[in-house]
């Protein structure tokens, strides 16, 4: 595999962190709870980690790293500013929208290591697709404790 290649895998999943880290900032700009606010600002923090690494590896690769996220992330943090106003930015609304974004990300994630990576490369973004699998898990069980506790959305 080529390095433009990998590079371009890279700023892949740097636009997916990026939209991740804006995606966590509204999420917990609109939650009401304030642990749950906390949890999503610590995953957006999370988030941007994973930009820095990959972006150290972009530059490894001797490309540069994206500095923005995906349109499709826009549209979506734009849809959650509707959507938020439309159920008075509840807990639960906010929390199935993230659900929604985590799976996205844990696509991109799975589709990057479908291709051929050199195995470093490959190690790394396991383990990024590990963090982005206990985001979702996490985000997943925060809305079903949130659709089955009413008084918590």
């Amino acid at each position: 595999m080529n390095n433009e290649k990998n590079i371009a895998i890279l700023n892949e999943l740097i636009e997916t962190s990026r939209d991740g880290v804006e995606g966590f900032k509204k999420c917990a700009e609109d939650a009401h709870d304030p642990q749950l606010k906390t949890y999503f600002q610590d995953r957006a923090n999370s988030c941007e980690e994973a930009v820095r690494t990959l972006s150290v590896q972009v530059r490894q690769y001797g490309g540069e790293p994206d500095k923005s996220g995906t349109t499709k992330g826009a549209l979506h943090r734009l849809w959650i500013d509707f959507k938020t106003a439309l159920t008075d930015k509840d807990n639960l609304a906010v929390l199935e929208e993230c659900e929604r974004a985590e799976d996205v990300a844990l696509a991109a994630y799975k589709d990057a290591l479908k291709e051929e990576l050199p195995e470093t490369l490959r190690l790394l973004i396991t383990q990024q697709l590990e963090g982005v699998k206990r985001n979702h898990d996490r985000v997943r069980q925060l809305r079903e404790e949130a659709e089955n506790n009413p008084t918590k959305a």
